[in-house]
């Protein structure tokens, strides 16, 4: 049975910057300070969608099983997934102001609101493709929040050379592309074997227009700022790449080259997404994909919980 949702929204530098929430977070009146509550004991788990969706991605069912929300807040968690600027409900950025670096601002200032706001201790952030991006810049950064660890999906070390990411970075900077959905499911999904048709419709529901200038950035970042913001993350750190992914390297070498870069980290957990692509919670082995982010949460949270 899907959780019950709420949209709320938070305003950071006189933004708004809106949020999906599903869990114990749906239950706290907002603006007000939870003391103790069902969240108590387990962090808040904030995510962030990736290029071309909105917060929704993390609501898609790839299996009977549910999606991202309702497994997590099943599980006793509160979860705040937000609209990037740009995105859903949340303020657009002027074209020159739209970068990853000022998105990890708006957003850290975002979740940093919602952990004062909602009964959890700590965040577990998780980070889909571009917004996985956008998560480690936050957790190399400083946060007004206490960061327990963090889950990077859909993102690694090396994107392949002349692929669909590249194609889209061609396009012009200052405009926004609204993709049609066959061409977005070519990048997107695996092989036919991987998905139901089920999971493809109702991922259309969560993919909105992209400002270009993103998908610019994008093919810059493993280059431009993964190996130095890398090392100065100091919480535990999960990665996954789809087996099929159109967009990234996903070979194991790869995969153990991500891995290597965190030397802060205090553990690593790097692993191929088997049977999936791209978008790996939206295929039938999603399920899997979401059990292992709420296994390694419940890690970084006692790691976290002994440091204190």
């Amino acid at each position: 049975m899907a959780e019950q949702r709420s949209t709320i929204e938070f305003r950071v530098d006189g933004l708004s910057i809106a949020a999906l929430t599903a869990g114990t977070v749906t239950g706290t009146q907002a603006g007000t300070r939870a003391g103790t509550g069902a969240g108590r004991g387990r962090p808040l788990i904030a995510a962030l969608h990736g290029g071309t969706y909105t917060a929704r991605y993390y609501d898609v069912a790839g299996s009977p099983r549910g999606t991202f929300m309702d497994v997590a807040a099943a599980a006793g968690y509160p979860v705040v997934c937000f609209d990037r600027p740009g995105y859903g409900a949340s303020a657009a950025l002027p074209p020159a102001q739209n970068t990853f670096g000022r998105h990890a601002q708006l957003l850290a200032g975002a979740i940093a609101q919602a952990a004062a706001r909602f009964p959890a201790d700590g965040v577990f952030l998780a980070g889909h493709s571009i917004g996985g991006m956008i998560a480690m810049m936050i957790a190399a950064g400083d946060m007004d929040f206490r960061l327990a660890g963090l889950s990077v999906t859909g993102m690694g070390a090396i994107i392949r050379a002349g692929g669909p990411a590249h194609a889209l970075a061609s396009l012009p900077p200052d405009e926004t592309v609204d993709l049609p959905y066959d061409q977005r499911d070519q990048v997107m999904f695996g092989p036919a074997s991987t998905w139901t048709a089920d999971a493809v419709g109702a991922a259309h529901g969560s993919y909105a227009p992209t400002p270009v200038r993103e998908l610019i950035q994008a093919p810059q970042w493993p280059d431009e700022h993964l190996p130095g913001l890398a090392p100065r993350i100091t919480v535990p750190v999960h990665n996954a790449l789809a087996e099929f992914d159109a967009l990234w390297d996903s070979s194991p070498a790869t995969v153990e080259q991500f891995g290597k870069l965190l030397t802060a980290a205090p553990f690593v957990d790097v692993s191929i997404a088997r049977a999936t692509g791209h978008s790996i919670d939206h295929h039938i082995l999603g399920h899997a994909l979401h059990l292992r982010q709420l296994a390694f949460a419940e890690e970084c949270q006692l790691w976290a919980s002994q440091r204190s």
